[in-house]
């Protein structure tokens, strides 16, 4: 899947203004048999995200958006971690975007996609219904922070850092999550010690699938995404740290991955409105 974006680069003397417009545009014929399912696109800095024709464009902007900031965090216009990016390309990461989940059961994907074709990409999918602009003000989760962020750590950062965010035993990100759990459980165990404050218990997620969650809740916790009314009693039952605080001084070696630099993960929460503008140097 993936979000049509156009990169617009305006120069003049001593400055150069950098602009990244989102554009939802016709699916084309590539991957091959994505046209049988789904009718448009937006780009954004080389990852896509793609939408059946019942998908409101307005959702498919918000998820594109997200996207946009979830990867250009300072919007200067540019991915800000390209190895990242460079490894979602090389993943064939994307997102696929349905109107509610109702209507994806109802599609025979490999009727009409390709088996080797689908099941060669990395692939999250986001459902209009569940995306929410704005939610948090209306006490409403908007699923599009946990989807497409999906997609850019299992994708991008354990792909580009697979000693660091590798989704398996033994990588940093997994020895802070088996501490977070209370012990390494490759399988979901029946009860998690009572010292846990990270608790998924959904049995179809393996130990992978657990660390792109842990990553989830740790990420958005510290952006803001978690933080309003009720938020914490609703998800209490899977994590517990709900806030930059409480990560930092809860989970202190998960915080400190999260928030180096040298990995450059966003700093501020996604809003949904991508509208990067840059300044170059003198003499650029």
């Amino acid at each position: 899947m993936k979000i049509a974006v156009w990169l617009v680069l305006f120069f003049g003397g001593s400055t150069a203004m950098g602009q990244v417009s989102l554009e939802i545009t016709p699916i084309g014929k590539t991957p091959k048999g994505f046209n049988r399912v789904f009718s448009k696109k937006v780009d954004v800095l080389g990852v896509t995200v793609f939408a059946t024709r019942n998908t409101p464009d307005m959702k498919v902007m918000h998820a594109a958006h997200v996207l946009a900031q979830y990867l250009d965090n300072n919007r200067d216009g540019n991915a800000d971690n390209e190895r990242v990016v460079k490894a979602l390309k090389e993943s064939k990461g994307a997102v696929v975007m349905f109107a509610t989940e109702q209507e994806a059961e109802k599609v025979d994907v490999h009727r009409h996609i390709p088996e080797d074709v689908w099941d060669d990409m990395m692939l999250v999918a986001l459902y209009g219904e569940e995306t929410h602009p704005g939610g948090a003000v209306r006490g409403v989760f908007d699923a599009t922070y946990e989807e497409v962020l999906h997609l850019i750590t299992s994708a991008g950062y354990a792909n580009a850092y697979p000693n660091i965010f590798g989704e398996k035993p033994g990588t940093e990100i997994a020895n802070a999550m088996d501490n977070a759990r209370g012990g390494r459980f490759l399988r979901v165990p029946r009860a998690y010690p009572q010292r846990a404050w990270y608790t998924y218990d959904d049995r179809t997620c393996n130990y992978g699938c657990q660390i792109t969650e842990y990553i989830y809740w740790g990420l958005t916790s510290i952006l803001g995404a978690q933080d309003f009314p009720d938020r914490l009693e609703e998800i209490s039952v899977e994590w517990k740290l709900n806030t930059a605080a409480k990560v930092k001084f809860g989970d202190p070696s998960l915080y400190k991955l999260l928030t180096d630099p040298m990995y450059a993960f966003p700093t501020i929460l996604p809003d949904g409105k991508y509208n990067p503008q840059k300044e170059a140097p003198d003499g650029g």
